[in-house]
């Protein structure tokens, strides 16, 4: 076995989700793509993100205390990736998607995207680097049933997009190879 050898403190998590977080900005949807997305609190569901302090999402996020975060499928990496190139202050990405709202009523979601997460603001966070960390409660979700297995997300029917960071490269997902929690009860140590 080779020696393992450091290769530097950086965000090496693989793989990243691509989500298309959504905020009204001066009154109209605006999407950006995130990788920086992350799961962190059961009950209640507690989701943060990472935008970059000039962001033009940032603005509606502040204004309306709320958000949402849009899981796209493979099969919509073009647009997804598309929306990470431009900023909403330079051109309208409203258009791109359809629409629409649940609770909060300021938080737009994407009808295309097999799963939407709304979420309102707990907490904004800033360690003084190069982004702000948006903590949001999940007051919603919300999909459609072709997405879904026994009323629940299925992964392998959403087809989400992952991303591999510091190489910049989006993937699909692989195969399925065991239930969690179960597949290990097995386990003997060689």
């Amino acid at each position: 076995m080779t020696e393992k050898i450091p290769i530097g403190a950086k965000t090496f998590l693989y793989p990243m989700p691509t989500v298309l977080v959504g905020a009204d900005v001066e009154g109209e949807p605006n999407y950006l793509t995130v990788a920086y997305c992350g799961i962190i609190h059961a009950v209640p569901p507690m989701i943060s993100i990472a935008l970059g302090k000039p962001h033009y999402t940032n603005i509606g996020i502040k204004q309306n205390m709320s958000f949402s975060v849009n899981i796209p499928s493979a099969e919509m990496v073009e647009v997804t990736d598309y929306c990470g190139i431009v900023s909403g202050r330079r051109i309208d990405k409203n258009g791109l998607f359809t629409s629409f709202y649940g609770r909060t009523k300021t938080a737009p979601m994407i009808e295309e995207c097999p799963l939407n997460l709304e979420c309102t603001v707990r907490q904004i966070l800033d360690f003084d680097g190069t982004n702000e960390i948006f903590i949001g409660e999940i007051v919603e979700a919300y999909s459609r049933d072709e997405y879904l297995t026994n009323n629940l997300p299925d992964i392998e029917k959403i087809n989400p997009i992952c991303f591999s960071m510091h190489d910049n490269r989006y993937f699909s997902l692989g195969s399925y190879i065991g239930k969690a929690w179960q597949i290990g009860r097995d386990y003997k140590k060689p």
